[in-house]
């Protein structure tokens, strides 16, 4: 039997140690590769060829009334004011009046003809790349438990985000960046930062916010106040500190992990001391950029959601891979989109914000070959009642509602699946919001069934046990 001293094990494996380095490397930072399922069939990385790289979720906090905006109901008019003729579950405020006609007139858009309100005019003309799905179903009817279960399949604290999810799946592409970014506007959605959370993954997952409305810094704390050289010997003592740490930990568990997330997240943030500043600069972009999105807008809450929707694009070209933006502060205390007491004047306000940046987005993604690799999710956490609360504003309405995906691998010019005659529930092609969640992960190349985490004794996901992909609103 041949022995070997120590310097001869070290010369012969020195390559081997090498490249073990280099693979956790490439599996932490570089792109997402197919990978294969392990022993128990679970893994991350793309399961399959993507159509998207990126989601950008344009969150319309509050509910949006589906009967105002993406489908259209004629009846409602015809018979406005009349009293309601179908059965009528709790309502938030059990206000319910009658009837109520949508004050918005409806037009057919684009080559395909698909209906929009007169609330969005510069969207309409996108009308031939939008998915509008007309039969989303929420289990819940009250903001913070309905809020939480679209940002993580779950009504209650404690569960990873969509954006963790995605994250966790497949990695950053920017070392430099957080591979999840929530444009902050000012008012988050009720439930607050537990629907950015990380969760039981790993910290690194969690969503970075960036502050985008008043004189704040957009990542507070970002800048260093120290000099290059004196900034680099700090990190490298934070470092070699964190190193001595962690070896007391030499068996994976909850600590570890733990720390392995915290040191992470302190090497990202190291890294966007140099990368924010120029990314959120947005005078490098040209005078009609600014333009089309709105940003010299004379309606100051418009302009604020401009430069959102220009910053979104901006993280996504640099290689963030989900970004949320929430709403403008100034509209409402909280919610701006929850329309009780008169929906003609809340929705034209609220409208009037998103409406040119959101479109100015699309055609700014599509001209730079992004919008084919970039899915756009805009959704309310509900929908609102076709009768009165009251006498002129609606009530939640979970039961019934439209939301609309573009780009990254979706029909353009279409509708999936219809509410009844009145708009009130469901009743064909009903999407959950579980079958919501697993067409974003597939259209990222994900499995929802084989994206785990196993947490408490289980393997957890984020459709939990249900979820189907809607393929009939795929691109072939």
């Amino acid at each position: 039997m041949t022995v070997f001293n120590r310097r001869e094990v070290l010369r012969r494996c020195g390559n081997g140690f090498g490249y073990t380095a280099l693979a956790a490397l490439l599996a932490e930072y570089a792109p997402a590769a197919l990978g294969k399922d392990d022993a128990a069939g679970k893994s991350q990385g793309l399961h399959f060829m993507p159509r998207a790289k990126n989601v950008i979720f344009l969150f319309m906090d509050g509910g949006p009334s589906q009967v105002d905006t993406f489908d259209p109901k004629p009846l409602l008019n015809e018979r406005h004011g009349e009293r309601f003729p179908a059965a009528v579950d709790a309502t938030q405020f059990d206000q319910n009046g009658t009837i109520f006609g949508s004050p918005f007139k409806f037009d057919q858009h684009g080559e395909s003809g698909l209906p929009i309100s007169e609330l969005f005019p510069n969207l309409a003309q996108h009308a031939d790349k939008l998915c509008v799905i007309r039969s989303m179903k929420s289990e819940f009817a009250e903001h913070s438990q309905a809020c939480m279960y679209l940002h993580t399949g779950s009504p209650i604290q404690g569960r990873p985000s969509l954006g963790s999810w995605i994250n966790y799946g497949l990695g950053t592409v920017n070392r430099e960046l957080p591979g999840y970014v929530v444009i902050n506007g000012g008012l988050l959605p009720i439930g607050g930062p537990e629907n950015f959370s990380n969760s039981f993954l790993p910290a690194i997952n969690q969503g970075t916010f960036f502050n985008a409305f008043g004189n704040q810094e957009i990542v507070q704390n970002v800048k260093t106040a120290f000099g290059n050289e004196t900034q680099s010997a700090l990190m490298d003592f934070v470092r070699n500190s964190d190193a001595k740490f962690q070896k007391a930990y030499r068996e994976p568990n909850a600590e570890s992990s733990a720390i392995e997330g915290a040191i992470k997240n302190y090497e990202t943030a190291m890294a966007m001391q140099t990368a924010v500043p120029q990314l959120t600069d947005v005078s490098q972009e040209s005078e009609a950029t600014l333009k089309a999105y709105g940003v010299d807008s004379k309606n100051s809450l418009t302009a604020q959601y401009a430069k959102q929707c220009l910053l979104a694009r901006r993280l996504i070209e640099s290689g963030v891979r989900f970004v949320e933006l929430t709403c403008v502060k100034g509209i409402r205390f909280i919610a701006p989109w929850d329309d009780h007491e008169n929906i003609q004047e809340g929705h034209r306000k609220n409208a009037e914000v998103v409406d040119q940046p959101i479109a100015a987005l699309i055609s700014d993604l599509a001209q730079r070959g992004l919008l084919d690799s970039t899915l756009l999710v805009f959704a309310g956490e509900f929908g609102r009642t076709p009768f009165a609360q009251r006498s002129h504003g609606r009530d939640h309405n979970p039961q019934g509602f439209s939301i609309w995906l573009a780009g990254g691998g979706v029909k353009g010019g279409f509708h999936y699946g219809s509410t009844d005659e009145f708009g009130y529930r469901a009743v064909d092609k009903v999407v959950s919001m579980h079958d919501l969640h697993a067409t974003i992960l597939h259209l990222l190349g994900i499995d929802h069934e084989r994206l785990t985490f196993r947490w408490g004794g289980r393997d957890f996901r984020l459709t939990d046990v249900y979820g189907n992909v809607i393929k009939d609103c795929l691109l072939a």
